[in-house]
Protein backbone atom coordinates (compact mmCIF):
# COMPACT_ATOMS: atom_id res chain seq x y z
CA UNK A 1 0.00 0.00 0.00
CA UNK A 2 0.98 3.54 -0.64
CA UNK A 3 -0.45 7.25 -0.65
CA UNK A 4 -3.85 7.04 -2.71
CA UNK A 5 -3.54 3.13 -2.56
CA UNK A 6 -7.00 1.21 -1.22
CA UNK A 7 -6.82 -1.95 0.37
CA UNK A 8 -10.00 -4.27 0.29
CA UNK A 9 -10.77 -5.98 3.49
CA UNK A 10 -15.26 -6.62 2.89
CA UNK A 11 -15.82 -5.14 5.61
CA UNK A 12 -14.11 -1.76 5.36
CA UNK A 13 -11.84 -0.48 2.79
CA UNK A 14 -8.62 1.46 3.71
CA UNK A 15 -7.30 4.05 1.63
CA UNK A 16 -3.75 5.87 2.37
CA UNK A 17 -3.51 9.78 2.12
CA UNK A 18 -1.06 12.37 2.36
CA UNK A 19 0.15 13.82 5.84
CA UNK A 20 2.78 16.03 6.47
CA UNK A 21 5.12 15.13 9.10
CA UNK A 22 8.58 14.19 9.90
CA UNK A 23 9.59 10.81 10.96
CA UNK A 24 12.94 9.09 12.49
CA UNK A 25 13.43 6.00 14.26
CA UNK A 26 15.73 6.20 17.26
CA UNK A 27 18.21 3.05 17.01
CA UNK A 28 19.81 0.89 20.43
CA UNK A 29 22.89 2.35 19.11
CA UNK A 30 21.93 5.98 19.28
CA UNK A 31 21.72 6.56 15.42
CA UNK A 32 18.80 8.00 14.18
CA UNK A 33 16.89 6.45 10.65
CA UNK A 34 14.85 7.73 8.20
CA UNK A 35 10.96 6.12 9.51
CA UNK A 36 9.56 6.93 6.03
CA UNK A 37 6.92 9.12 4.61
CA UNK A 38 3.74 10.17 6.89
CA UNK A 39 0.32 9.10 6.43
CA UNK A 40 -3.00 9.24 7.52
CA UNK A 41 -5.67 6.47 6.80
CA UNK A 42 -9.36 6.93 5.30
CA UNK A 43 -11.65 4.02 6.52
CA UNK A 44 -14.98 3.40 5.04
CA UNK A 45 -17.46 1.45 5.83
CA UNK A 46 -20.72 -0.17 3.90
CA UNK A 47 -22.24 1.85 6.74
CA UNK A 48 -21.56 4.78 5.06
CA UNK A 49 -19.49 6.08 7.57
CA UNK A 50 -15.86 6.99 6.85
CA UNK A 51 -13.67 7.55 9.35
CA UNK A 52 -10.37 10.02 8.29
CA UNK A 53 -7.34 9.34 10.93
CA UNK A 54 -5.13 11.99 10.80
CA UNK A 55 -2.22 10.09 11.44
CA UNK A 56 0.51 12.56 13.03
CA UNK A 57 0.39 15.84 10.73
CA UNK A 58 0.46 19.01 10.54
CA UNK A 59 -2.25 21.06 9.35
CA UNK A 60 -2.00 21.20 5.33
CA UNK A 61 -4.57 22.56 2.51
CA UNK A 62 -5.06 18.95 1.22
CA UNK A 63 -6.90 17.87 3.78
CA UNK A 64 -9.76 20.14 1.81
CA UNK A 65 -9.30 17.50 -1.08
CA UNK A 66 -9.34 14.55 1.47
CA UNK A 67 -13.00 16.34 2.25
CA UNK A 68 -13.74 16.31 -1.03
CA UNK A 69 -12.62 13.10 -2.20
CA UNK A 70 -14.04 10.92 0.83
CA UNK A 71 -16.41 13.01 2.62
CA UNK A 72 -14.97 11.83 6.19
CA UNK A 73 -18.23 11.62 8.71
CA UNK A 74 -15.89 11.16 11.41
CA UNK A 75 -12.09 12.37 12.40
CA UNK A 76 -9.62 12.05 13.94
CA UNK A 77 -7.24 14.58 14.56
CA UNK A 78 -4.48 15.53 16.48
CA UNK A 79 -4.46 18.25 18.80
CA UNK A 80 -0.56 17.93 20.95
CA UNK A 81 0.87 20.92 19.14
CA UNK A 82 4.73 21.10 18.98
CA UNK A 83 5.17 18.05 16.88
CA UNK A 84 1.84 18.06 15.41
CA UNK A 85 -0.83 20.41 14.88
CA UNK A 86 -2.30 22.05 18.04
CA UNK A 87 -5.97 23.03 18.68
CA UNK A 88 -6.18 25.78 16.77
CA UNK A 89 -4.89 24.58 13.81
CA UNK A 90 -7.10 21.62 14.59
CA UNK A 91 -10.16 23.61 14.94
CA UNK A 92 -9.37 25.62 11.93
CA UNK A 93 -9.07 22.04 9.90
CA UNK A 94 -12.88 21.32 11.08
CA UNK A 95 -14.30 24.82 10.38
CA UNK A 96 -12.77 25.28 7.01
CA UNK A 97 -11.47 22.05 5.49
CA UNK A 98 -14.08 19.13 6.47
CA UNK A 99 -17.69 20.25 5.78
CA UNK A 100 -19.10 16.79 5.81
CA UNK A 101 -17.62 15.25 9.47
CA UNK A 102 -20.54 14.66 11.91
CA UNK A 103 -17.90 13.81 14.70
CA UNK A 104 -14.63 14.77 15.63
CA UNK A 105 -12.45 12.68 17.93
CA UNK A 106 -9.09 14.74 19.26
CA UNK A 107 -5.88 12.95 19.67
CA UNK A 108 -2.59 12.37 20.20
CA UNK A 109 -2.68 15.34 23.27
CA UNK A 110 -1.69 15.05 27.01
CA UNK A 111 0.43 11.84 26.98
CA UNK A 112 3.77 13.20 27.71
CA UNK A 113 4.44 17.00 29.08
CA UNK A 114 5.78 18.05 25.28
CA UNK A 115 2.33 17.97 24.14
CA UNK A 116 0.97 20.97 25.11
CA UNK A 117 -2.46 20.67 23.79
CA UNK A 118 -5.67 20.19 26.06
CA UNK A 119 -9.09 19.00 24.86
CA UNK A 120 -10.19 22.19 26.12
CA UNK A 121 -8.10 24.41 24.60
CA UNK A 122 -9.37 22.43 21.29
CA UNK A 123 -13.12 23.06 22.63
CA UNK A 124 -12.48 26.95 22.79
CA UNK A 125 -10.81 27.27 19.49
CA UNK A 126 -13.92 25.27 17.82
CA UNK A 127 -16.50 27.42 19.54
Amino acid sequence: MNKSGTLEFGFCKVTMVNADHSSSCGMHNGLLHDGGNAAGFVIRFPSGVTVYHSGDTGIFGDMALIDELYKPSHLLLTIGGKFTMGPEEAAYACAKMFKHARVVIPMHFGTFPLLPGTFEDFKRCID
